[in-house]
C-alpha cells in the first residue's frame, strides 16, 4: 500500500511582438535535431500500469482509437492485453484496483467540468457499470481495503454540492447504501473493516478540528486540533489493519512534516521519520498489516529509505539496479511483486515488475518509446536565495547549446523561459519533464522555481506566502531571474513566463505588474480578478474557502477587498505592453472563462494587441492531446518570434483541436495562417 501524504487542493503579449523582427535562432541549436511536438504531448504507447491485488493482472492506459482507455492482461502473458473501455473523446488517465481483483475502478468527466463520474469495468467480461450516475457531482473515494472484498466506501455530493455523504457501493451489484450523512465535514477516514473513524471540519481561523466517529456518528467535540500554520502539513493518514495505530503526518511542534504513529489505546505517538528540510512525501505501508515501511522526503530529489527491516533490502537491491529514480506504484496483496515507474530524466519513463522472492527486475514497457535515443537533456536541482533569505529548491535544464557537456552550468547565455507551478500549494520536483524538454530542444533554459508557497518544504516555507499573492510570491520568481542573469544563463531582455493556473496568474502578475520585465508571457487557464476567483469555487471546495481567504486574502472585509484589488492583474491590465498568449478551458471549474476573458476584454479594449484561444472540450488544463498539441504549436511559434528560438510549424495542428481562436490570431506568427481553409 502505498499513500501520498499531501495532494494539492488547488493538487498546469504581442503589444511588442507585432512591432520586433523575428531573432535568428543561435547556430548551434541547428545542431540537435528538433523533437517532433507529438512524441512529446501526443498518448504515451502505454503508462500507469497497475498489478492486481491478487497478482494475476496487469492493467494500464493506452490509446484505442486514439485515445486513451484502459487496457489489461494476464501478468503471466502480456500478449493476451485487450482494451477493457471504449471511450471515445475524454481521455482515461488512470485507473485502480477493487480489493478482490475483478474489478478494475476509474473515474471521468466530461470536457473537464470535473464533475467526476466512478465507473467499474468487469475484468472477465468487459462489462462496464456506472456506479455514481448523478448529475453535476464529484465523486470521492473514501476507503478501500483489503480485508473487505466486497465492497468499498465513496463520497457523493448528489444531497448538497457542498458536503459529500459517505455511502458503500457494493462492487458486484452497485448498490449504493448511505452509511453517513454529512453535515459539514470535510474528510472521513475508515479503519480497515470500513468503519468510519474520524471526521475532519475546518475551523472559521482556517484550521482543522478532527472528530472520532462511533456508530456512524461524529462525536460533538474534537479530540485533536490545528492552526492555519498546520492546516496543510498535518492531517491523520490510515490505520494499521488491526486498527489499533494510527498514522499521521504530523507538523505540529516542528516545521516539516514527520510520519507519526500514535497508539489508540495509550493516546501516545511516536516520530518514525522526519527531515529537517522537507516533508515526508510518500510513505509505504505494508499491505498485509497497514503497518509503516518506508518513506520518501523530496527535498531536491526524492528517495525511498527503510522503516522496516522487511523492506530494506529490497530497497538497497533497487536503488543498486535501478539507473535513475523510482517510484513504487503499486503491489500486490502478498506482498511478493511491486510495480515499479523509473524515471532517468534523459530518457521517457518505464515500468518495470520486481518480484520479491526472486529478487528479480523486468522491464514492461516503456511509456513513449519513440523518444528513447531522443537529444533529451539533464535536470538539475539548484538551492536559489530570495532576497529575503529564504531557500528555494528549484530545477534548471539548460539546451545543449548552452552546456554541451551536460554540466549544469551554462558556457554561454541563451533565451530563458521561467516555467512557474500551479497551485500555489503545489511543487515541482526532479525527474522526466516534457515542457523542460520541449522548451530546451527548442533552444531555451528552463528554469522552475519551488517560490514561498510551495509545498513539501515545511509550513513556514507555506507560511511565507500568505497574503503575498502578487508581492513577495511574485519577488521570488524576479529573484529567479537575477540569479539566472548574475549566473551567465541568460540576458535580461530575453526571458519569458509561462505557467497553468497560479503560474498563469504569475504571468498576469508578471506583465502586469512588472511590464519590463519579461520579453513575453503564455497564460493557461490563469486567474486574472481575485475576487471572481474566490467567488466563483466549487460549491465542495466549501471547506477550503477559509484557508484560501486566510492565505489570499478576505473579499468580505475592507483590508481584504484593496488587498485583493492590488493583487489582481486585471486592475493592472493597462499597464501591459509585452506580448501575451492566453489558453483557456471553456469548461474549467476551478479558474472560470471568465477570469481569462476579462483579461482579454480590458486589453482589447485599450487595444493592447493580444492573442485568445479557447477550447470548449476542456476544463482545467488540457487532457485531450490535440488540445494540448495546438495549443503547444502556437506557443512555441510565439516563443521563437518573440525570443528567438526555433520552431516546429503550426501545421494542421490547430485544425485538428477543438481550438477557437476568439482574438488576436493577427499577433501570434503563423496562427493566422494556419486557420485559412
Amino acid at each position: 500500500m502505498i499513500r501520498k501524504l499531501f495532494t494539492p487542493l488547488v493538487t498546469p503579449f504581442l503589444l511588442a511582438c507585432t512591432a520586433m523582427p523575428a531573432v535568428d535562432p543561435a547556430p548551434a541549436v541547428a545542431d540537435v535535431p528538433l523533437i517532433e511536438r507529438s512524441k512529446l504531448f501526443g498518448n504515451p504507447t502505454r503508462v500507469g500500469a497497475r498489478i492486481s491485488p491478487d497478482g494475476r493482472w496487469l492493467s494500464w492506459v493506452a490509446p484505442r482509437d486514439g485515445v486513451l482507455n484502459l487496457w489489461a492482461a494476464p501478468l503471466a502473458d502480456l500478449s493476451q492485453a485487450r482494451p477493457l473501455t471504449q471511450e471515445k473523446g475524454r481521455p482515461i488517465r488512470g485507473s485502480f484496483w477493487s480489493p478482490d481483483s475483478k474489478t478494475l475502478l476509474y473515474v471521468n468527466d466530461q470536457g473537464g467540468d470535473e464533475n467526476f463520474v466512478l465507473y467499474g469495468v468487469d475484468v472477465a467480461s468487459g462489462a462496464v457499470k456506472t456506479f455514481t450516475p448523478f448529475q453535476k457531482t464529484t465523486v470521492r473515494v473514501i476507503a478501500i481495503s483489503p480485508k473487505v472484498k466486497d465492497r468499498i466506501l465513496i463520497g457523493v455530493n448528489n444531497r448538497d454540492a457542498r458536503y459529500h455523504d459517505v455511502h458503500a457501493l457494493e462492487l458486484a451489484t452497485g448498490k449504493l447504501t448511505l452509511v453517513l450523512k454529512n453535515e459539514g465535514y470535510g474528510g472521513y477516514l475508515a479503519d480497515a473493516e470500513l468503519n468510519l473513524r474520524l471526521a475532519t471540519r475546518s475551523r472559521p481561523d482556517g484550521g482543522t478540528d478532527f472528530f472520532r466517529v462511533a456508530d456512524n456518528k461524529v462525536e460533538a467535540q474534537a479530540f485533536s486540533k490545528v492552526g492555519l500554520e498546520d492546516s496543510q502539513t498535518t492531517a491523520p493518514l490510515g490505520f494499521t489493519n488491526d486498527g489499533k495505530t494510527l498514522y499521521w503526518a504530523e507538523s505540529r511542534g516542528r516545521d516539516t512534516a514527520a510520519l507519526v504513529a500514535q497508539d489508540l489505546a495509550s493516546g501516545q505517538s511516536t516520530v518514525l521519520a522526519q527531515d529537517k528540510r522537507a516533508d515526508i512525501e510518500n510513505a509505504l505501508f505494508d499491505p498485509r498489516t497497514g503497518r509503516a515501511q518506508a518513506f520518501s522526503a523530496n527535498y531536491l530529489k526524492p528517495e525511498y529509505q527503510a522503516i522496516d527491516p522487511a523492506v530494506a533490502a529490497d530497497l538497497a537491491f533497487l536503488k543498486k539496479e535501478i539507473a535513475g529514480g523510482f517510484t513504487i506504484t503499486s503491489r500486490t496483496e502478498a506482498d511478493d511483486k511491486w510495480l515499479l515507474a523509473v524515471d532517468a530524466v534523459t530518457a521517457p519513463v518505464s515500468s518495470w515488475l520486481y518480484d520479491r522472492t526472486a529478487k528479480k527486475l523486468t522491464q514492461l514497457f516503456v511509456t513513449r518509446p519513440e523518444l528513447e535515443g531522443a537529444p533529451l537533456v539533464p535536470m538539475h536541482a539548484l538551492e536559489l536565495k530570495a532576497r529575503d533569505g529564504l531557500t528555494m529548491v528549484s530545477y534548471l535544464t539548460l539546451p545543449k547549446a548552452a552546456d554541451p557537456g551536460g554540466s549544469g552550468k551554462a558556457t554561454r547565455p541563451v533565451p530563458m523561459v521561467l516555467f512557474v507551478h500551479g497551485g500555489p500549494w503545489s511543487r515541482d520536483t526532479f525527474g522526466y519533464d516534457s515542457y523542460h524538454q520541449w522548451l530546451a530542444n527548442r533552444g531555451y533554459a528552463v528554469l522552475s522555481v519551488n517560490f514561498r508557497g510551495s509545498t513539501g518544504f515545511g509550513k513556514a516555507h507555506i507560511a511565507a506566502a500568505d497574503l503575498q499573492w502578487g508581492r513577495k510570491m511574485h519577488d521570488d520568481l524576479l529573484d529567479a531571474v537575477e540569479w539566472a542573469v548574475n549566473s551567465g544563463v541568460t540576458t535580461r531582455d530575453k526571458v519569458a513566463i509561462m505557467g497553468g493556473s497560479y503560474g498563469g496568474y504569475a504571468v498576469l502578475a508578471g506583465l502586469a505588474f512588472t511590464p519590463k520585465v519579461f520579453a513575453c508571457g503564455v497564460d493557461v487557464v490563469g486567474p486574472s480578478n481575485l475576487f471572481t476567483l474566490l467567488k466563483a469555487v466549487p460549491p465542495y471546495w466549501e471547506e477550503f474557502k477559509q484557508q484560501l481567504y486566510r492565505r489570499m486574502g478576505h473579499p468580505e472585509t475592507e483590508e481584504g477587498k484593496k488587498l485583493l484589488q492590488e493583487r489582481s492583474p486585471l486592475f493592472s491590465a493597462a499597464r501591459i505592453e509585452r506580448p501575451l498568449l492566453i489558453g483557456q478551458g471553456a469548461n474549467d471549474p476551478r479558474v472560470n472563462i471568465a477570469e481569462s476573458d476579462q483579461i482579454v476584454d480590458a486589453m482589447k479594449a485599450r487595444n493592447i494587441p493580444v492573442t485568445y484561444v479557447v477550447f470548449p472540450d476542456e476544463g482545467h488544463g488540457f487532457a485531450r492531446p490535440p488540445n494540448n498539441i495546438a495549443f503547444n504549436a502556437v506557443t512555441e511559434n510565439f516563443l521563437a518570434r518573440c525570443l528567438g528560438g526555433r520552431a516546429e510549424a503550426i501545421g494542421g495542428t490547430v485544425k485538428a483541436s477543438s481550438a477557437q481562436v476568439r482574438h488576436g490570431a493577427e499577433f501570434a506568427p503563423g496562427l493566422k495562417e494556419a486557420l485559412q481553409p
